[in-house]
């Protein structure tokens, strides 16, 4: 059974892609910072497939090594999923606390690349390696500059990456806006039930993890089953 790691695999994307590996038959090891929501997802998930749940920060070097030794012994695909938003609402850049942008750019950039470093001698050829993403790294949308330019950083760490690993099928993925806990934590206060759940990037990422595209930045809805195959 092929196995992944999954960070930030209690709610949202991550789980939604948990779930959908495990119908698959893989193996999971998945964290989370609040451990009572990550148990209750690897009950649910355990119903289904063998899944090592590791409740901790992945900008902690100890739990980032943790994830990996409970991994055991190949690593099919690591999905950097964790991130987070920084303040809310979001400040101007010249108001932007550096500790708390300093925060962000760990977890979502520094201790994804931590991980990878750490799994990389357990990812064989052909493994994959998922940066979750966001426009926000392309487009200077305004407030956003803290978040962005750490999932800025996020996509030039995956490019070369790919660039220094071709055995391996590296990919930063932008799945689009969703109805998720931090998407409503960047619009406080607003009704954002028209945007899509979760699952609806999922079949993007399944076709990334099963198919043969190239390394490269993709967005998770324009990837389809039938772009598997397609070496494009």
């Amino acid at each position: 059974m092929p196995h992944a790691i999954i960070t930030g695999a209690s709610r949202g994307l991550g789980l939604a892609l948990a779930r959908a590996l495990a119908v698959k038959g893989w193996t999971l090891t998945i964290d989370a910072r609040t451990a009572a929501d990550l148990q209750s997802t690897a009950r649910e998930l355990g119903q289904v497939t063998d899944v090592r749940a590791i409740p901790g920060d992945v900008a902690e070097q100890d739990h980032r090594q943790a994830l990996v030794e409970a991994a055991g012994g190949t690593i099919d695909l690591l999905v950097n999923n964790a991130s987070v938003l920084g303040p809310s609402p979001q400040p101007a850049l010249t108001q932007y606390s550096l500790p708390a942008l300093a925060r962000v750019y760990m977890v979502n950039a520094i201790a994804p690349l931590g991980l990878i470093q750490l799994a990389m001698p357990r990812i064989p050829g052909g493994g994959r390696i998922i940066n979750i993403t966001s426009d926000a790294a392309v487009e200077p949308y305004e407030g956003w500059g803290g978040y962005g330019s750490s999932k800025a950083a996020l996509d030039q760490l995956t490019a070369i990456l790919a660039a220094e690993h071709p055995e391996l099928r590296v990919y930063a993925v932008d799945p689009g806006d969703m109805r998720t806990r931090m998407h409503q934590e960047a619009f406080p206060g607003e009704d954002i039930s028209d945007r899509p759940p979760p699952e609806d990037s999922v079949p993007g990422l399944l076709a990334l993890v099963d198919g043969g595209l190239p390394s490269g930045r993709y967005q998770a809805r324009e990837v389809t089953p039938a772009h598997e195959h397609a070496g494009v």
